[in-house]
């Protein structure tokens, strides 16, 4: 006596001896066979009292002694106290259940297998004759102890197949008893090769896309008859025969089906039914009512969905349509199954689309109650929720309201990776972190998170903090036990999501100054700046976190003094590949330039403007317009890098024109050469002068450009060109605010700096 693996059911192993005894009962021959029983104790749970169990077990299977009570007793408290995560992550295997003799095929006549040749007569016979000795037949190929007799008798199994290519259009019941019969032996891998020489499955396929083509010429007689009669009793008449043929119909299906799934084990074979349209065949199959034929419709669905040809295929047709009528369905199986389905297909995106649009969303939040498919239909949704444009539409579900309530009942146990990650992703959008937040939400997933030192639990939270508005206030609260995780001794994850969560609040109320020297902070970002200190993740959190925090003047002055200006020109050194880490180090320092004691270390002790002007031509916009942003801070403060920023600026922007006159200068073999790039804004000769409109020396007055009207003047405007960064009249511009982040500018302000529109 054992346990089941996966099932709450205890398993007896016995043999049966059967022997043959003489005239004098003397034994003659014997022979010996092993056997199983499982019982199953679907009514086990952690209330059941194991010994009364027990002894009924004993008492109801007569092939437990009754001495094995104290066995069965332990092994079924083994049982009850089995863990629950196992049988819960146990992916359960949805077949299509086997076949049974169909309505009409019955017989009272018992097959023998001594008197098959009688059988194979029949075939030769009439219509009537074929289908009993074809029934027959299967009576014994449903016996697998019979098919391998049968696999010799070449006479039958040709018989059998000629009849059924010969006769199928004549009696459904006949091409459905003689394909059960070949389905039996699809059942078994080795018999493969039997039904691929007499070509039954090439066969089967032309029968299903016939039946199909019959059922929607039924379809059409059917509606033409509706609107015909004046009779109801006449179209009720029409519709019972209807129904009597598509019951006898769709048995046929089932069995050609079933044997076409079996024979499908083989790529090839497969490649060879999608080549034969078989997916177009099932998809159409979707639009039946019989439950066990959908069952097996859809596990076809299910195993071709896994190559991508097959899963294109589907996507060209309405399958996620007749997919979505079954969710849900009371036939737990067929949603089960249908529900696979369309987890393998949500993996493509316009099949995910396609879901949202046919309205399965609401109907998959609704299935997070039913515990027997709340697994499945979760990562369905996860895979929608990893679209930005579907995030919004959860908040107008139910979805986050359970998905909460499921991580506050996991208690201490860690939490599924299906349902942290879920939350993850919906946490990016603002309205569905704002519903995350109702009542206690934060404070709850803060407490759960600092207990456990969940990293997964932390990175919902640093997503909800991204969002400005009444989210990013709450979090306030929660700053010093945020910056207490920060330290050398806790998990390296855990506190990449903690310092995330923390350069994410650009809330102007909080003292950043008191939170560094309160909780040391300062020696912990500098030491983590150094390149190869720490994974790369922390390093690139420590600069956004500095990002954040040079915000504040006082702030700006501690970095200025700890010396971690040069250590960020440092790590820029080392990571100058990398676009991330460049755009962040840049931003730090357009924080900083707004400080008097953070610019002038920048401008005076390092050469970070050098740095700022090489990356000033980045193939990385978002660098570009950091970089061109600092620059114009640092032109106007400092004279010096503002001339050589200028000239830079004039030099990249009108390369092509100077590229121009450089090459003509040089074909007229002038004797005169250009100098230092920082001359070339006093260099009156580059310009110019159309047809005296500009003067030579390069001098424009302002009665140039207006009329008395105030309106531009002059053909030949398209002729200057001025020095990026600079007004039509050489002025420098000014930043009337800062950017938020690295990453843009406010929505409201199209440009920071005049020279933007001569982009």
């Amino acid at each position: 006596i054992s346990i089941h693996l996966s099932c709450k059911a205890l398993v007896v192993q016995y043999e049966v001896e059967a022997t043959i005894l003489g005239e004098m009962g003397a034994p003659m021959l014997g022979e010996r066979k092993e056997c199983q029983k499982i019982i199953r104790l679907k009514s086990l749970n952690s209330n059941t009292d194991i010994a009364s169990l027990a002894r009924k077990v004993v008492d109801e299977c007569r092939l437990i002694h009754p001495s094995k009570l104290a066995e069965v007793e332990q092994l079924l408290y083994y049982l009850q106290n089995r863990r629950k995560s196992n049988e819960k992550k146990e992916k359960r295997q949805i077949k299509p259940r086997d076949l049974t003799p169909f309505e009409g095929m019955e017989i009272d006549e018992e097959a023998n297998i001594n008197n098959i040749d009688d059988y194979v007569e029949l075939l030769y016979e009439d219509i009537p004759e074929k289908v009993r000795g074809s029934t027959l037949i299967l009576q014994l190929a449903r016996n697998p102890d019979n098919l391998k007799e049968l696999l010799h008798n070449e006479t039958a199994l040709g018989a059998l197949a000629r009849v059924l290519r010969e006769d199928w259009k004549q009696s459904v019941e006949l091409a459905t008893t003689i394909i059960y019969i070949f389905f039996c032996f699809s059942s078994f891998s080795q018999f493969h090769g039997l039904i691929t020489h007499y070509k039954i499955g090439a066969l089967c396929m032309n029968i299903v896309e016939h039946e199909l083509k019959r059922y929607d010429l039924w379809q059409d007689e059917l509606q033409k008859k509706k609107k015909a009669y004046i009779l109801v009793k006449d179209h009720e008449k029409a519709f019972k025969k209807y129904q009597g043929l598509l019951v006898k119909q769709e048995q046929l299906l089932r069995v050609a089906l079933y044997l076409l799934l079996n024979l499908a084990e083989d790529p090839r074979t497969e490649l060879k039914m999608r080549n034969k349209n078989i997916v177009l065949m099932l998809v159409k199959t979707l639009d039946r009512e019989n439950a066990e034929l959908l069952v097996l419709v859809v596990s076809f669905l299910k195993k071709l969905s896994i190559y991508l040809e097959n899963k294109n295929d589907m996507a060209e047709i309405d399958t996620i349509e007749k997919l979505a009528s079954l969710v849900p369905c009371e036939h737990e199986d067929l949603l089960n199954i249908t529900l696979r389905l369309l987890l393998n297909l949500s993996f493509d995106t316009g099949l995910r689309s396609k879901m949202v649009q046919v309205g399965l969303l609401p109907k998959l939040t609704a299935l997070l109650g039913n515990e027997s498919q709340k697994q499945i239909a979760m990562c369905i949704l996860y895979h929608i929720s990893v679209d930005d444009r579907f995030k919004s539409m959860f908040a107008y579900t139910d979805c986050i309201p359970q998905l909460m309530k499921m991580l506050f009942e996991h208690g201490e146990e860690p939490i599924d990776a299906e349902l942290i990650s879920f939350c993850i992703n919906l946490a990016a959008n603002k309205r569905n972190a704002q519903i995350m937040c109702e009542g206690n939400g934060l404070k709850m997933l803060m407490k759960r998170s600092l207990k456990l030192k969940d990293p997964l639990l932390m990175k919902m939270i640093r997503n909800i903090s991204q969002h400005d508005g009444p989210p990013k206030h709450l979090f306030i609260d929660y700053v010093g036990d945020l910056a207490a995780q920060i330290g050398p001794d806790e998990d390296e994850d855990f506190v990449i999501e903690c310092l995330g969560t923390l350069a994410n609040l650009t809330i102007p109320e909080l003292d950043w100054e008191l939170v560094l020297k309160e909780y040391n902070l300062v020696p912990f970002l500098k030491d983590h700046l150094k390149p190869g200190s720490a994974e790369d993740d922390l390093i690139l959190e420590v600069v956004i976190m500095i990002g954040t925090v040079s915000m504040d003047d006082s702030c700006a002055a501690m970095f200025a003094k700890s010396g971690i200006i040069p250590a960020l020109i440092e790590l820029l050194n080392a990571q100058q590949e990398d676009d991330e880490f460049v755009c962040q180090i840049v931003y730090v320092f357009y924080q900083m330039v707004f400080h008097q004691a953070t610019r002038d270390v920048i401008i005076k002790e390092t050469q970070a403007p050098a740095y700022l002007i090489d990356l000033m031509h980045d193939k990385n916009a978002e660098i570009r317009k950091v970089c061109d942003n600092t620059l114009d801070i640092i032109a106007e403060y400092d004279e010096e890098w503002g001339k050589k920023i200028q000239s830079e600026k004039f030099r990249w922007y009108n390369s092509q024109w100077l590229e121009m006159v450089e090459n003509r200068q040089m074909d007229e073999a002038e004797p005169y050469m250009y100098g230092d790039d920082s001359d070339l804004l006093e260099r009156p000769d580059l310009f110019y002068s159309a047809d005296g409109i500009i003067p030579s020396d390069g001098a424009i007055s302002p009665e140039f450009f207006h009329t008395q009207n105030g309106d531009v003047i002059g053909q030949h405007t398209s002729w200057l060109f001025f020095s990026a960064g600079t007004d039509g009249f050489g002025q420098m511009a000014v930043s009337p605010g800062r950017p938020i982040t690295a990453y843009g500018f406010r929505p409201d302000e199209q440009y920071y700096y005049g020279y933007a529109s001569s982009r």
